[in-house]
């Protein structure tokens, strides 16, 4: 049993002992805590706060203990239902809500669950916020309200209407281009929420037909919730077989796409936001941000078109501080995660969707046509297991200093750019290894520099 305790929230395995996984207990611990956070932030207000969730199976169970435990804590809730991440989002801001919980464990196994936790804005809760509902949860600060305070519940399950909506209204998603394309699309949305999500916003952008596999709300996941090419043999298979234009897969709370070629290729989950990011930059001119794990084919793109690319450290929160500071009109994530600030600050699919086939219908192009206009790179993902008594952080400094000459940035781990290869070295919050991902133009190349960057590593160890 496992329970993850972070900034953004909390997330664990159900079942179990309290304080083991995410039991109940801890469920209704964690909600007061953040609940207990926004009211001395709004001292003298009542709050009022969106609940929504994924459709795995302890969602239910999660929902009316977040549910009950803010009414018991005196806070109004807007009870969605079976939601999205990013419709979530989009409800605390179309509501001007308070706040808001996202009951979801995004790509983990079905036997995850966890607290997402969002601000006024509709986005993630930062560190320094984080850490205070931290506090609170293993403080005896905590009082629940009398009984004429208690919150009350208003329920509103057309909030994925409103997201699709909304995502219709902007003006570089062009409905009319996509229909007269007739395209005809495959879904994945591995048993949740991406099954009433993306089909229904296809519709709505006139696809001639949709193909959809998994699109159940059930809870029980058809294959590995992770959207990477080795869980996604089955709509790999399924969009040549039926003629399709493009496949969409989307993980449980619909904040991550990946795309799959009319061949049955993968468009790859890294080149998502790089091909978002082109098309909103052939209309809107500016910056782009995404975090030092991503694509340079990012920054290649941006550049070429005489814009300013810049990177974040890892982690959502991360990357919309950095949009702001630089005025971002694109960013996000390589796993798939597209930030567009004109619709709200945070990762979605429903809009990365909509901006992609715009860009299909309006060059005309095929997937993988589309996909061979890009630089390409490939990314080799590994660790290197260290032992407790290891002083990781001096040996990132190490490194640091032994990579010197080159262009080296220490704002997340240890990121070293190459002239045309990269290198990011991070350690682990909850284990002692070094994640090490690296970046170049071929499988071969990318892998040669990860066993260099171990083997120097070894060294530095003895």
């Amino acid at each position: 049993m496992s329970l993850i305790k972070s900034i953004s929230g909390i997330r664990g395995t159900i079942g179990g002992a309290a304080g083991e996984g995410l039991s109940p207990l801890d469920v209704v611990k964690f909600t007061a805590a953040f609940a207990t956070f926004l009211q001395r932030r709004n001292e003298g207000r009542r709050l009022t706060l969106v609940v929504g969730r994924d459709a795995r199976i302890s969602g239910a169970m999660v929902d009316r203990l977040v549910v009950g435990t803010l009414m018991g804590m005196g806070v109004d809730v807007i009870e969605t239902g079976l939601s999205t991440t990013p419709t979530t989002e989009m409800t605390v801001i179309d509501k001007h809500a308070d706040g808001g919980v996202i009951i979801t464990a995004s790509h983990n196994p079905k036997h995850w669950n966890a607290l997402k936790l969002l601000n006024e804005k509709g986005e993630f809760i930062d560190a320094a916020e984080g850490n205070e509902v931290l506090r609170l949860a293993d403080s005896d600060e905590i009082c629940f309200a009398e009984v004429d305070h208690l919150g009350q519940v208003t329920e509103d399950f057309n909030t994925i209407d409103a997201h699709i909506q909304r995502v219709l209204a902007l003006p570089l998603v062009d409905k009319d281009a996509i229909a007269k394309c007739g395209f005809r699309v495959a879904v994945d949305a591995v048993n949740s929420t991406g099954g009433i999500a993306i089909p229904r916003l296809l519709r709505a952008l006139g696809v001639k037909e949709v193909v959809e596999l998994n699109c159940e709300p059930t809870g029980h996941f058809a294959h590995n919730p992770e959207p990477l090419p080795q869980n996604l043999t089955e709509i790999a298979t399924v969009v040549p077989q039926q003629k399709c234009d493009l496949g969409i897969v989307v993980d449980p709370d619909v904040d991550r796409l990946a795309l799959v070629c009319e061949t049955g290729d993968m468009f790859g989950e890294e080149y998502t936001l790089v091909s978002v990011a082109e098309y909103v930059l052939q209309h809107t001119p500016g910056n782009t941000v995404s975090n030092m794990s991503s694509t340079r084919a990012l920054r290649d793109v941006t550049e070429k078109m005489g814009h300013k690319y810049a990177a974040s450290a890892v982690g959502e929160v991360n990357v919309t501080t950095k949009m702001k500071e630089v005025n971002a009109v694109i960013g996000g994530e390589g796993n798939g995660g597209v930030i567009y600030p004109a619709l709200h600050y945070g990762r979605d699919a429903l809009v990365g969707v909509a901006l992609f086939l715009t860009n299909m219908a309006k060059r005309g192009m095929k997937a993988s046509e589309l996909r061979a206009t890009y630089p390409e790179y490939v990314i080799s993902k590994n660790r290197k297991d260290l032992t407790p008594d290891m002083d990781v952080d001096a040996i990132l400094r190490q490194m640091a200093d032994k990579y010197k000459n080159e262009q080296v940035s220490t704002i997340d781990g240890v990121k070293i750019d190459f002239a045309d290869s990269w290198a990011h070295l991070r350690k682990s919050n909850t284990e002692p290894i070094i994640r090490i991902y690296c970046e170049a133009h071929t499988s071969a190349e990318a892998d040669a520099l990860a066993q260099k960057i171990i083997a120097d590593i070894e060294s530095l160890i003895g």
